[in-house]
Formats: C-alpha cells, sequence, structure tokens
C-alpha cells in the first residue's frame, strides 16, 4: 500500500476518533463516524474491490468529523435537512482537503476527492455512483434496522424510495442480497412494489 494513502487513511480515522458519539459493534465500543468509515471501507471493498484510489479516500472520509455540524442546530424540517446536507459535503470536503494537502497528495487527487464527497454528477459520474451506492448499502445494512423504530411507516416507505432512487442496478442488486430482518424486508418490499 502507498505510503501516503495509507497516512491518509490514519489521518482520517484519527480525526474521527475524536467523536464524542459512541457506537457498539460486535461488543465492541467505537467513536461512532471512525465505526462508519470502517464500515464504508468494508462495504467499498466488498462492492467495488478495483475502485480508484480517489474513491477510497473519499469512501474513508464521507463523514469525516460530522459531529462538529450537528443536525440539531438547523431548522428541523425538509429545507433545514438539505441546508445541512449541503454545509456538511462542504465540510468534509475542506477537512479532507487539509489533510491530503498536508501528506503532499497533489492537487488533481484532491479535487476529485472533493468532487466525489460534494456528489457531484450523481447518476452521470461513474465513481460518484460508486460513492453513492456504497453510502446506501451501508446506511441500508448497518443503520436501517435502528432507523425504522423511529419513524412511521409512510415515512420509512419514502426513505427506502429515495435511497433506492440514488442507486445504480448493480447497487439494487447488492442492497438485495443484504440480511435484512423480517420486518425490515417487508417494509423494503413494499416501497419498492
Amino acid at each position: 500500500m502507498k505510503y501516503k494513502f495509507k497516512t491518509a487513511i490514519q489521518l482520517f480515522d484519527k480525526a474521527n476518533t475524536s467523536d464524542p458519539n459512541t457506537e457498539t459493534s460486535n461488543g465492541k465500543t467505537y467513536p461512532k463516524e471512525l465505526l462508519y468509515a470502517i464500515r464504508m471501507t468494508e462495504k467499498l471493498n466488498q462492492f467495488e474491490p478495483n475502485a480508484s484510489e480517489a474513491v477510497q479516500l473519499a469512501v474513508r472520509c464521507q463523514h469525516i468529523c460530522r459531529w462538529e455540524i450537528p443536525r440539531d442546530s438547523y431548522e428541523m424540517n425538509r429545507k433545514g435537512y438539505l441546508t445541512w446536507r449541503k454545509d456538511l459535503a462542504k465540510f468534509h470536503a475542506k477537512k479532507a482537503t487539509e489533510i491530503l494537502k498536508e501528506i503532499g497528495y497533489d492537487d488533481s487527487l484532491i479535487d476529485k476527492v472533493t468532487f466525489l464527497l460534494q456528489k457531484k454528477q450523481l447518476k452521470r459520474n461513474k465513481e460518484t455512483q460508486l460513492l453513492e451506492d456504497v453510502v446506501c448499502l451501508v446506511f441500508l445494512e448497518n443503520y436501517f434496522e435502528k432507523f425504522s423504530k423511529k419513524y412511521a411507516e409512510k415515512k420509512l416507505i419514502d426513505i427506502v424510495q429515495k435511497t433506492w432512487a440514488k442507486m445504480s442496478d448493480k447497487g439494487h442488486e447488492a442492497a438485495l442480497q443484504l440480511n435484512f430482518s423480517k420486518k425490515s424486508l417487508t417494509l423494503i418490499q413494499k416501497a419498492l412494489a
């Protein structure tokens, strides 16, 4: 593995270990965004093992230091949510740029990573689509079950349909292979009917 790449991963992870929020997986407690980053890399390696370096980097820092801009610091409505997401994308791109510059990555690779983190040209750019597929698969596999306990069925169906719309055909195939609970699978099938 290349030195710069390895160092970037270490620095992204170091930044995410400061997350005050925690999550437990397989009996081990992690800073929440560190666990998310690990899951993203694992899913990418499973879904597209030959992904470019830019995609591998973007996947690992997709939520870098996310807790610094909490959701509840924005209006709790659709407009507030969309503004928060847009601001987060810029924030993650800025954080990633600082780290990648520090290591000595060239501007063209940094530009690719920030392009991906801001989800530019989704559905038109293969690498942006790949990142989005991985994001959606990680959400469905690791977070949907917990998420589904918070919301009414109608809202969950809407969320599944919006998630599905962002994915490629290859992403859909992978999603249908995930190990869902009976309840989640029923809900997903309803959403896709």
